[in-house]
């Protein structure tokens, strides 16, 4: 991986065999980033996406394996208490146009991956909401 910064922005280059998720840590923490939105897109060779069922309160999740575009990567870093926290949704599409996404848990890079991530001037931590079952927004 490789990355520059651009005032609030950096712009990364995710490389083959690298995990995505790892990746935006290790950029988050080398940054020292609080609170930031991400987009990224590129080619995976396998990933891990899924649900959150709110009634059942469970992670549902779906792995894949294969040749996959992103069509859309997107989320926020920010922190839950005080610590780098991450939440990311991804789409990929398969040979056929079939699309798959969810909640992100993790992906490898088969090519490459193009990332932008515009870092905001704030910081927003997290909670778990029992009654929801997921960690939530908590403004300062």
């Amino acid at each position: 991986m490789e990355y520059r910064r651009f005032n609030d922005t950096i712009i990364a280059r995710i490389d083959k065999g690298e995990e995505i998720v790892a990746q935006v840590r290790r950029i988050a923490e080398a940054e020292q980033i609080k609170l930031a939105s991400v987009e990224a897109l590129g080619a995976l060779s396998e990933f891990n996406v899924g649900l959150f069922d709110v009634v059942e309160k469970k992670f549902h999740g779906n792995h894949f394996e294969g040749a996959y575009e992103v069509v859309s990567l997107t989320g926020t870093i920010n922190t839950k208490d005080g610590e780098f926290y991450t939440h990311l949704h991804m789409s990929a599409a398969d040979v056929n146009a079939n699309v798959f996404g969810g909640h992100l848990v993790d992906a490898t890079v088969s090519a490459t991956s193009e990332m932008v991530i515009r870092i905001l001037d704030g910081k927003v931590d997290r909670y778990f909401d029992e009654e929801v079952g997921l960690n939530l927004f908590k403004f300062e």
